[in-house]
């Protein structure tokens, strides 16, 4: 099976989340998609997160209809740790959890918009991740292929004069180098972000336009955002 993996706050998970998760279930025959809310992402927030138990109930309502997305507790918190014990959500850890049930055959995915790919060498055993699973890339504009390449991890990085021919090319397509598998899928044109919900809740305006019917259902019932 291909198997895709798809961490991140998603506070709220909205229409560019589930945009970039289509594309690569199309562009790659995936079979399954997960979905990974972090509870104690590695990197520091901007802003208090909504209660995990918020975050995951809006990924179910918002993949309740696609049987290859499932929203997954891989990272869910710890009942039995207090919150000063416990540990941060290491991608590569959550990694090498979910491959334990897959067989020999099995291929992970790793789906990753290019803003947080562009962070990706000063991510926690950042050399491992690339030995585990292939990525898709969430494309941005204004990323160059070089940007891709110089975005890795400085023992998988090609030498600046192997990748100076690809300054001027949009990141798409495939890069592989040795030991880096990258699948570009180029920009979706998704205008949805977490600050935009958050500034329509303050306004009073409808989340129509940025998030699944249910979901806006379930911030106004809730209150969350406010």
């Amino acid at each position: 099976m291909k198997i895709g993996l798809f961490g991140g706050t998603f506070d709220p998970v909205h229409k560019g989340h589930l945009a970039v998760a289509r594309a690569a279930l199309g562009a790659f025959q995936l079979n399954r998609i997960y979905f990974v809310p972090a509870n104690l992402p590695p990197h520091k927030q901007k802003q208090p997160m909504t209660a995990f138990a918020h975050r995951f109930a809006m990924l179910a309502l918002a993949t309740a209809d696609e049987k290859a997305f499932v929203p997954s507790l891989l990272e869910a918190p710890d009942e039995g740790a207090s919150a000063k014990k416990e540990k941060p959500n290491y991608t590569i850890d959550t990694i090498r959890r979910l491959k334990q049930s897959f067989k020999v055959s099995d291929q992970l995915f790793f789906l990753i918009g290019m803003d947080a790919f562009a962070d990706i060498g000063k991510w926690h055993q950042a050399e491992a991740l690339f030995k585990e699973c292939e990525f898709i890339i969430a494309g941005r504009p204004g990323y160059s292929l070089a940007d891709v390449a110089k975005s890795l991890p400085e023992s998988l990085r090609p030498r600046d004069e192997v990748m100076r021919p690809f300054e001027k090319q949009k990141a798409s397509g495939d890069l592989m180098l040795p030991g880096v598998r990258l699948h570009l899928l180029g920009d979706l044109h998704q205008p949805a972000s977490a600050t935009a919900i958050r500034e329509a809740v303050a306004a009073g305006k409808p989340l129509g336009r940025f998030v699944e019917p249910a979901v806006a259902e379930y911030i106004k019932k809730v209150g969350l955002y406010r």
